[in-house]
């Protein structure tokens, strides 16, 4: 599928409290963690040129190559990096850099790829029921929908996505695939909304959005992901230095608080943000998207 360039340019999420609270200087080292499209690294290079250094890594190839054409101006002060940001430590080590002066982490999904009904991530288009974010990847959603059983379904949209009719979706979805197998997101969302009870319908959330982002949560092994690389990043950062994370829902920015209140209590992080920072009421109007995320900053002692 081709997409257009307004698709594309995916809109970056609180990014003036990224740029107000990541420590930005010139000659500084940076690593975008989740760089996507680049939409937070356009305003981390321009104010960390001449001199600074970025850092963007993604598991998706295609969002890589956005952002490395968007960047293009600055390449010769960019590297761009196709993997996971658990792997943080040798990602950086391979580069030969031992220490960094800011991170950020975006952990949102970008419209760059709900948007691209190929990517399987949205309800709101028929597709392959994909999710991965790294096309390399061995497990798709197809796997655990069409493989686990229905006690393993029921845990996994209570634990991620804390569905609420865990149960009887995870029933319908046995019973459906011994039909035939569940192969597109158009049927997996049709199965979810059949599951729950006609008065829960029509909320303004869809009934299919808890589903999907469980199913995308364990297909990506996102929370086993973040919280390992956040223990790695702490330790990555010069003195003085900042991490920011951008997290949008419950389970991420509880792994989040709870990393930087443990290093905090280690003696290794000062909290910035005591409280998480949410979006102003002009950016919801104008994002949507954003108006679940949290952000969370600390600074390296």
């Amino acid at each position: 599928m081709i997409m257009t360039a307004e698709k594309m340019l995916h809109i970056p999420v609180m990014c003036s409290e990224v740029m107000d609270n990541l420590g930005l200087a010139r000659g500084k080292v940076i690593v975008d963690a989740t760089i996507g499209t680049a939409g937070h690294s356009l305003g981390i290079v321009e104010k960390i040129m001449p001199g600074g250094r970025l850092i963007g890594i993604d598991r998706d190839k295609e969002s890589l190559a956005v952002a490395a054409e968007r960047l293009e101006a600055f390449s010769k002060s960019c590297e761009f990096v196709h993997g996971n940001f658990c792997n943080i430590d040798t990602i950086l080590k391979n580069l030969g850099i031992n220490g960094v002066d800011g991170i950020i982490f975006d952990l949102g999904i970008s419209s760059f790829q709900l948007d691209n009904p190929e990517r399987g991530f949205s309800f709101q288009a028929e597709g392959p029921l994909d999710m991965r974010l790294d096309r390399n990847s061995y497990i798709s959603a197809y796997d655990l929908i069409n493989n686990l059983n229905e006690h393993e379904i029921s845990h996994l949209l209570w634990l991620f996505g804390q569905e609420r009719w865990h149960n009887r979706i995870a029933r319908s979805l046995v019973q459906e695939r011994q039909k035939h197998p569940i192969v597109t997101t158009a049927q997996l969302s049709d199965i979810v909304v059949r599951s729950v009870p006609a008065a829960y319908r029509h909320y303004r959330i869809h009934p299919a959005t808890r589903t999907f982002q469980a199913v995308r949560i364990a297909v990506n092994r996102e929370l086993e992901a973040l919280e390992l690389a956040l223990e790695k990043a702490v330790a990555l950062l010069n003195k003085k230095a900042r991490i920011c994370v951008i997290s949008f829902h419950s389970l991420e920015d509880r792994i989040v608080k709870l990393n930087f209140r443990k290093a905090a209590s280690a003696g290794m992080l000062s909290v910035v943000t005591p409280k998480p920072l949410v979006p102003g009421e002009s950016e919801v109007r104008q994002n949507s998207a954003s108006r679940s995320a949290k952000f969370r900053a600390a600074q390296r002692k």
